[in-house]
């Protein structure tokens, strides 16, 4: 782990280093870069996972060029309707991170200022805006894009993500399916439970399939699909469903309640007011579900404010001592992992987990995993490969337990010393994961599930 004193060491001419250069990576094409001011840069990118062009707005420090050490990054995404540029001119991000040894990263999350992706591969992938596999974009292309053009920390001690409403949920998305890419998350007046309280959900399904139709011009149910037929991919996506997954993840929740507060002018504005008090209540609504679970969240709630800039521009420079000091002082990875999803493979943490069942999307859980053992739920067969944990070559006893029986196996470590493992679930039954109803799981990610002990043989 890199702490911000080794951020903060001394620099010497002799390993002083050239100012930041844009190229080609990780699926991204750089089309052309921009330098606005000796910290701010904008790229546009291109990416088949988006099949159009797309800014990145970069704030860099004032010295980069005269600092040998690696920086952490933080990845600010802007709301609906909004673009790149937003948190440079609208949220005083470059004043607000001025002196900081950071960098900030700032995605387009929509097309030339239209209603936004929602931070998801999207179901319908033929609509007039192409594929928009935003979740790839931006998670499987953008972050290593970065880490191989600027001098990041490339590891999760070293990244943090952030947003705004719309950019809220994507910042706690995305730390709830990637958990070990990200140290700090932050959502502004954002949306984090779009499905498990079903009186939050219903407003959300109103608000994203208001923004697809009218501000995006697609169908309705081309981001999530149809909660008639998709409901497991919204569960799958939503930040409450998964806060389990969050329990590494040092979270800040800022909001307020729509009352007019102390950056508002004297005439009301019913739509500020109305959207926050709507990002209220799912704030509010994840935070109870994460306080049941005992998942830890800091929740900023200062009751009167409104859904504009002047607050988001606050939240941020609140939100930037923490941060700071979490990179400084960086918790640990889990001991013992436990994550939960619907995809049919995933890895985190060193785990991999690829899952043969029917159901293209089902939950699935991996519990308590460690050196000596693990539980994992779901239907179907897993293949799991444990982090590199034994000697090359080493040989296992695998004891595997479950409702059906109790199996005694022995497993080698291959020559990066990790096990690969095949582990029965349950019955692989399609129906299981393709009946959901808003706020109830359509497959149980807890459960009896599958005993795995591993021990030397």
């Amino acid at each position: 782990m890199v702490a911000l004193a080794a951020i903060l060491a001394p620099r010497s001419s002799a390993n002083m280093v050239a100012a930041p250069t844009f190229s080609d990576a990780a699926g991204i094409h750089v089309e052309s870069v921009t330098r606005l001011s000796a910290r701010q840069y904008n790229v546009t990118v291109l990416s088949r996972a988006l099949g159009r062009p797309v800014d990145v707005r970069i704030l860099v420090p004032a010295d980069y060029d005269r600092q040998p050490t690696r920086l952490p990054v933080l990845y600010l995404f802007h709301g609906t309707s909004g673009r790149a540029s937003d948190w440079v001119h609208s949220g005083d991000a470059e004043r607000a991170t001025d002196g900081l040894p950071l960098i900030v990263v700032m995605p387009d999350a929509g097309f030339n200022g239209n209603g936004g992706g929602w931070f998801t591969n999207w179901v319908n992938t033929t609509t007039v805006l192409g594929a928009s596999q935003w979740e790839t974009f931006h998670v499987g292309q953008l972050i290593p894009w970065v880490d191989a053009n600027l001098r990041t920390i490339g590891t999760r001690e070293g990244r943090g993500i952030a947003g705004l409403s719309q950019g809220g949920f994507g910042s706690t998305t995305y730390a709830a399916r990637h958990p070990d890419l990200f140290v700090s998350a932050a959502s502004f007046s954002g949306a984090p439970d779009v499905d498990y309280n079903p009186i939050v959900a219903a407003g959300a399904t109103a608000v994203i399939e208001a923004t697809a139709v009218g501000l995006d011009g697609v169908a309705p149910g081309a981001m999530f699909g149809s909660r008639a037929t998709n409901e497991i991919n919204w569960q799958g996506h939503d930040p409450a469903t998964l806060v389990t997954n969050l329990r590494a993840v040092d979270l800040w929740l800022f909001t307020a309640t729509g009352a007019p507060g102390p950056y508002d002018p004297v005439a009301p504005n019913p739509g500020a007011a109305g959207i926050e008090s709507l990002t209220h209540g799912s704030t509010i609504s994840f935070v109870q579900r994460a306080q049941q679970l005992g998942v830890p969240v800091h929740l900023h709630d200062y009751t009167y404010g409104t859904h504009t800039w002047p607050y988001w521009a606050r939240d941020l420079r609140e939100y930037l001592g923490p941060l700071m000091n979490t990179f400084a002082h960086p918790p640990a990875p889990p001991v013992a992992v436990s994550y939960q999803s619907i995809d049919e493979s995933w890895s985190h943490w060193g785990w991999s987990v690829a899952i043969r069942r029917s159901a293209v999307q089902q939950f699935s859980q991996l519990s308590a995993a460690r050196r000596d053992g693990f539980t994992i739920s779901g239907t179907g067969t897993a293949s799991v490969t444990t982090p590199a944990f034994y000697p090359p070559g080493s040989v296992s006893s695998v004891t595997i337990a479950n409702t059906l029986g109790r199996n005694v196996t022995i497993a080698v470590a291959d020559a990066t010393g990790r096990l690969h493992l095949t582990v029965p679930l349950g019955l692989d039954l399609p129906a299981v994961g393709s009946v959901a109803v808003m706020g109830i799981p359509s497959a149980p990610a807890t459960g009896a599930g599958t005993t795995v002990r591993i021990a030397p043989a």
